[in-house]
């Protein structure tokens, strides 16, 4: 039972701090889950291989990666369904509860340079969690020839920004030169 108050609280707390959405969040997610040791527990929930695994099952299946890396985690954690619908409800309860208490005030207020300023001022700040969350990511699980990657990355920029070529199949052509490469 304290795992499940635990998984609760500690999504909770990812919800509620991870601005910017789910890559946003990851390395959030990723302290808490692969680095921390909770009530309950003698280790901590993953291993940075699982955390991975995690995260790129989370990529491919069709949602937000944060909510999606909450079920798998969930479920990981505590071997039943249960975990996977608290981790769930936890990570989406704190930005629904925001939500509504604040989107009236900023439909009021949307035109206030305030207001505007405020968001203007937290993009820079998603953007770089995103970059955290991509650092996160280059590990030895995830790269095990950096040359490749890193050509792999270049030339994904190259077809997306200056072909034009659509980003869904940049990431299917980056899938199969993957798949062929390693």
């Amino acid at each position: 039972m304290i795992i499940y108050l635990s998984l609760f609280l500690t999504y909770l707390k990812i919800g509620l701090f991870g601005f910017g959405g789910g890559y946003a969040m990851l390395s959030l997610i990723q302290h808490e889950t692969v680095e921390v040791v909770h009530w309950g527990s003698t280790t901590p929930w993953l291993t940075q291989a699982q955390f991975t695994d995690i995260v790129a099952i989370s990529q491919m299946t069709p949602g937000p990666i944060g909510i999606n890396s909450a079920t798998y985690i969930g479920y990981t954690v505590t071997g039943s369904i249960w975990g996977s619908i608290i981790a769930t409800l936890a990570v989406c309860l704190p930005s629904f509860i925001l939500v509504l208490l604040v989107s009236r005030f900023i439909l009021r207020h949307k035109e206030n340079p305030i207001i505007k300023s405020i968001f203007k001022g937290l993009r820079p700040v998603v953007v770089g969690l995103i970059a955290s969350a991509a650092l996160l990511l280059m590990n030895g699980e995830n790269f095990t020839d950096t040359t490749y990657s890193v050509a792999i990355a270049i030339v994904s920029f190259a077809l997306t920004y200056f072909a034009k070529l659509h980003p869904i199949l940049v990431i299917i052509l980056a899938g199969l030169a993957g798949y062929i490469i390693y």
